[in-house]
C-alpha cells in the first residue's frame, strides 16, 4: 500500500525474536499516531485514513504478529498478548506517548493498552469497537460479519480476502470467539484517558445508537461518541476523509460537524450523563 505514496517507508522490527512489519510516514512534529487493525487482516486497509493524518505527527501502521507481512508466532496471540506486544513495539520505537487509532479488534487492543498503561496514551480513538453481548454467541458474530461483507465496498474484499485466507479459519474462529467475550462498551465507560468512539450506522457488529446511549449514560465526560451515517464496519477504509475530519476536529477541541465534501453524514451522539 505504500507504493502509491513514496514518502512512506516500510521496515521490520524484532519483538520476542520475530520480525514485525510496519509502515511509517515521514517524521513531522507532533504526537505519534499508531493505527491498529482488526482480527484476521493486515494494516493495509487502514492506510487511506492514516495518509490523511500525516501532517499531525509520524503515523505508524503495523501488521501485528501473525498478520500480513509479520512473522507468525507459535500460537495465535489473544487480545491481552496483542496489547502487551503493542506496548513493546512503542518501547522499541521510542514512542513515550501516542495517539491510538484502533478499528474493530484493534480498538479492543487499544482499550487494553489504555487501561494497562494510561500514561502511554495521549488520546484513544476507537473505530467500530467490536466485542461484547451484541456479538454473542459466536454464530451471531459470524452472521454479522457476513452481513457486513456485503455492505462494504467491493474494493475492501480485494484487500481483506487474501489476508483472511492467510490468517486461516481456525485462527479466525478462535480470535473471533475471544472478541465476542470482550465487554468493549463496559470497558469504554471506565477508560482512563480521553476517548473518541466512532461507529457506522450500517455496521451490523455495533449495537443500536439507543443501546450506545444507555451504556454511555455512565461514561465519563471525556468520552465522545460519533455516528457516521452510511458507514459499515471498516470506516477507516470506506470513509477516510470523514473519519480523518472527525479525528482532527476532536483532537483540536473543535466542534465535530459533518464535512459536506466527504461521503457519510456525521453527528455526535448526545450521551445522557449520570
Amino acid at each position: 500500500m505504500t507504493s502509491s505514496d513514496p514518502t512512506w517507508s516500510e521496515a521490520y522490527l524484532t519483538l520476542d525474536g520475530r520480525q514485525v512489519y510496519y509502515r511509517r510516514s515521514p517524521d513531522v512534529e507532533g504526537i505519534p499516531i499508531v493505527h491498529i487493525h482488526g482480527f484476521g487482516i493486515s494494516g493495509s486497509y487502514l492506510m487511506p485514513t492514516a495518509r490523511l493524518l500525516t501532517d499531525r505527527g509520524p503515523n505508524l501502521v503495523p501488521d501485528m504478529p501473525g498478520y500480513g507481512r509479520s512473522e507468525r508466532p507459535a500460537h495465535t496471540l489473544g487480545i491481552p498478548a496483542l496489547a502487551h506486544t503493542l506496548l513493546e513495539m512503542l518501547d522499541v520505537l521510542g514512542f513515550e506517548k501516542v495517539i491510538l487509532v484502533g478499528n474493530s479488534m484493534g480498538a479492543v487492543v487499544s482499550l487494553e493498552v489504555a487501561h494497562a498503561a494510561p500514561e502511554r496514551v495521549h488520546r484513544l480513538i476507537l473505530v467500530s469497537p467490536a466485542g461484547g453481548v451484541h456479538n454473542q454467541p459466536l454464530g451471531r458474530a459470524l452472521k454479522q460479519l457476513a452481513t457486513d461483507g456485503v455492505r462494504e465496498s467491493p474494493k475492501m474484499a480485494r484487500v481483506a480476502v487474501p489476508d483472511y485466507l492467510k490468517f486461516g479459519p481456525i485462527n479466525t474462529l478462535n480470535l473471533l470467539g475471544e472478541l465476542t467475550r470482550f465487554p468493549s462498551l463496559e470497558r469504554l465507560v471506565r477508560v482512563p484517558v480521553p476517548s473518541l468512539a466512532v461507529i457506522g450506522s450500517r455496521d451490523p457488529l455495533m449495537p443500536a445508537p439507543r443501546r450506545v446511549r444507555e451504556v454511555g449514560s455512565i461514561a465519563p465526560a471525556h468520552v465522545t461518541v460519533v455516528l457516521i451515517e452510511g458507514a459499515a464496519h471498516a470506516i477507516n477504509f470506506s470513509h477516510p476523509g470523514e473519519l480523518a475530519h472527525v479525528i482532527t476536529s476532536w483532537l483540536d477541541g473543535e466542534e465535530i460537524v459533518d464535512d459536506p465534501d466527504q461521503p457519510g453524514l456525521t453527528r455526535v451522539l448526545q450521551l445522557p450523563r449520570g
